[in-house]
């Protein structure tokens, strides 16, 4: 008997029509795991002699560790933010500064990826807005489908939810998950929290090298301990979805990226220019490497992660990012992809503005408040190790340079550091003629970015609004210390320019 010809067509659509399902199911899954103010070198894969961070470390030797990876804010939201938008700080609105929207126009990568059939999810830690879509205008997509809490029951870390993401992700569709931690924010909670059988033993502060900023008291060292446990408490976190990842059979055709928003809450770490609040560790796994298990010298932004999951996932790229792609170092981690990493310090709890530039071994940054000390964030001034600090300074024993650097006003205008002989950027040759070509180089490629990309630096900008010395709020309101943000006055918002 014959079929007839409207069933064989029936069958081939039904045929089709599954092929292109299965051909759907097979694009790679991202997982972004980000953690809360934990500086690069507070990991063992990246050199930490105290710090235990085994899950990590072992993602490192199946993929790729960054060396010469860099923030464009040490600063939460306005990290956050232009990690999701692919955007620099002051070129996505308000949200150049902490707490504030990224501009409505402005779309996110997961917004991209779920133009293009993907499930999106955020477990965690959030601290990402956009302002009101104007009446009778369409904003972009929607970042995420869903998005889970971030504490639950005997965790604050953030990281509660992270495994019930991963479960409940539809089957039926590649997913992006931002998987993101309180850990390691002040306050910490960890130690109230930790659990031997699963963590480990605590930290013996008397064991631990402290950064050089800090002043070696029991109360310090006490300080550091803690924070260390949320760093170990993050690692364990990062461990469980790699497990669970494998024991699904998604890892395979995974692609991980681990970073950071910003350095430690430490004096002289987060906000800062400097490597110890401006460099992030940056581990990558995924199929397409070629050589897993490789550290890569090349420079990389965190900009580039949005271009990175449009490449891999083969989707349309908004015209919106200003990063490049890493994809050519995972099939070769010696080539390069930028001739320069560009930084921000904006406001953050205290009047700033500042820029920076890398080349991958040369640092410049350019101070535009250099009367204001640069002391850190409010969490860290009302911590017992600026105390111990404030102490010190007050005390007849001389600070060491990096000790000193904390309290320095009015500080340089300028600023050039060699990051390979001068890890904690203490010596600074600006105005050495030794290098007078290298600081005039890297000074000409940051005004010239900063005309390219519409940066400006506003005659009044947001005032302090907590106490630079107790990180006390000051009696202020928002609308009394809060200015139109750098790049207002020129549009930059809607400039998309790389400006390098």
């Amino acid at each position: 008997m014959k079929t007839p010809f409207g069933t064989i067509l029936s069958f081939c659509l039904v045929f089709t029509a599954l092929n292109i399902s299965r051909a759907e199911d097979i694009r790679p899954n991202f997982v972004l795991l980000i953690a809360d103010d934990i500086s690069y070198d507070d990991l063992g894969c990246y050199g930490s002699i105290d710090a235990r961070t085994p899950h990590i470390d072992a993602l490192a030797g199946e993929g790729i560790l960054f060396t010469n990876a860099f923030l464009t804010a040490s600063s939460c939201s306005p990290s956050r933010s232009s990690i999701i938008t692919g955007r620099y700080p002051h070129n996505n609105g308000e949200a150049a500064e902490l707490h504030r929207p990224i501009s409505w126009q402005i779309p996110s990568f997961p917004g991209a990826l779920r133009d293009a059939g993907y499930y999106t999810a955020l477990a965690g830690k959030d601290h990402m807005t956009w302002t009101e879509t104007p009446e009778g205008k369409n904003s972009p997509t929607e970042a995420f489908d869903k998005k889970y809490g971030s504490k639950i029951k005997g965790n604050s870390g953030g990281h509660g939810n992270w495994l019930k993401a991963i479960a409940e992700c539809p089957g039926d569709k590649p997913f992006f998950l931002w998987l993101a931690a309180l850990d390691a924010h002040r306050v910490w909670d960890g130690r109230h929290e930790w659990d031997e059988s699963v963590y480990g033993p605590k930290y013996d502060p008397d064991s631990l090298t402290l950064p050089p900023a800090l002043v070696d008291t029991s109360e310090t060292r006490s300080d550091f301990a803690a924070y260390l446990l949320e760093v170990t408490r993050f690692d364990h976190f990062c461990g469980e979805v790699i497990k669970q990842l494998k024991a699904d059979g998604t890892f395979e055709n995974t692609y991980i990226f681990v970073v950071a928003d910003n350095g430690r809450p430490f004096p002289r770490a987060k906000t800062r220019l400097i490597d110890d609040g401006m460099k992030t560790y940056f581990v990558a796994s995924g199929p397409s490497i070629k050589k897993p298990g490789t550290k890569s010298n090349a420079l990389v932004s965190v900009i580039d992660i949005a271009p990175t999951i449009a490449d891999l996932a083969e989707i349309e790229k908004p015209e919106t990012f200003q990063g490049r792609s890493i994809t050519p170092l995972y099939a070769d981690t010696t080539t390069t992809i930028r001739p320069f990493a560009i930084s921000e310090h904006n406001w953050h709890d205290y009047e700033a503005h500042g820029r920076s530039v890398r080349d991958g071994r040369w640092l410049f940054i350019r101070n535009f408040r250099p009367a204001l000390a640069l002391q850190g964030p409010a969490d860290s001034c009302n911590s017992v190790t600026f105390e111990a600090l404030l102490a010190a300074k007050e005390s007849s024993e001389p600070l060491s340079p990096a000790q000193a650097d904390v309290f320095l006003a009015p500080r340089p205008v300028v600023e050039c550091y060699d990051t390979q002989s001068d890890p904690h950027q203490i010596n600074n040759l600006a105005g050495d003629e030794a290098y007078a070509a290298i600081e005039k180089k890297l000074s000409d490629v940051l005004e010239n970015w900063m005309k390219k990309t519409a940066d400006s630096v506003p005659e009044e900008i947001s005032l302090d609004y907590f106490s630079r010395i107790t990180g006390k709020k000051l009696d202020i309101e928002m609308e009394d210390f809060q200015r139109p943000p750098p790049g207002a006055d020129r549009g930059a918002e809607k400039v998309n320019a790389e400006g390098i």
